[in-house]
């Protein structure tokens, strides 16, 4: 057995008495510590990359701060796309203004004009120019709960991308709308008699 000088103290007790079971377990005590001398712990590498691993710290808590940010950002991105897309299906504040200026606009154009034209200026060109503001409002959404799903690295919160996914349906479900009423395919303007 080999024997090293340690630091460590050892506290010596006084021998047991010895019976059969005693023998084995002694044997067994001895090999587990000529086992632990010969190994050697693990030394650090060297005080130098200690230096260099403190230095790297500092470089990782900005790009820590920077992915923590994009995170805070990528969760907001994700709400307001929800946000866009359940707008674009109820319509905005805007979409009414200008549906609202497309109609008097229709009023003082056709004032003399054959009833068919009337129909059109006044009504069409509102529900269309309405069906172009929500339109708007559902491409935001679709197109920023796209870019949240595409950037959104494995590490962000679930929730981040299932509100994006929510957002980009609402979006998609909002432009289907919006074309659908742009062009007529839902609902066609009233016609007159003659």
């Amino acid at each position: 057995m080999d024997i090293t000088k340690t630091d460590e103290k050892t506290v010596e007790t006084a021998p047991e008495p010895k019976t059969e079971g005693s023998s084995e377990v002694e044997a067994a005590t001895e090999a587990t510590v000529e086992r632990d001398a010969q190994a050697e712990p693990a030394e650090p590498a060297d005080d130098a990359s200690d230096d260099d691993s403190l230095e790297d710290d500092s470089l990782d808590d900005d790009e820590l701060a920077a992915e923590t940010s994009t995170g805070v950002g990528a969760g907001g991105a994700a709400v307001v796309s929800a946000a866009l897309g359940a707008v674009a299906l109820t319509g905005t504040w805007t979409g009414k203004v200008v549906s609202e200026r497309e109609t008097l606009m229709g009023q003082i154009s056709s004032q003399s004009a054959p009833p068919a034209q009337q129909i059109s200026e006044i009504y069409g060109d509102a529900w269309h120019s309405t069906a172009l503001v929500n339109g708007v409002f559902a491409l935001l959404a679709l197109v920023t709960a796209v870019l949240v799903l595409v950037l959104a690295r494995p590490d962000r919160p679930v929730w981040v991308r299932a509100v994006a996914l929510g957002g980009a349906v609402l979006g998609g479900l909002g432009l289907l709308l919006s074309v659908g009423t742009y062009f007529d395919l839902f609902l066609s303007l009233p016609t007159t008699g003659s």
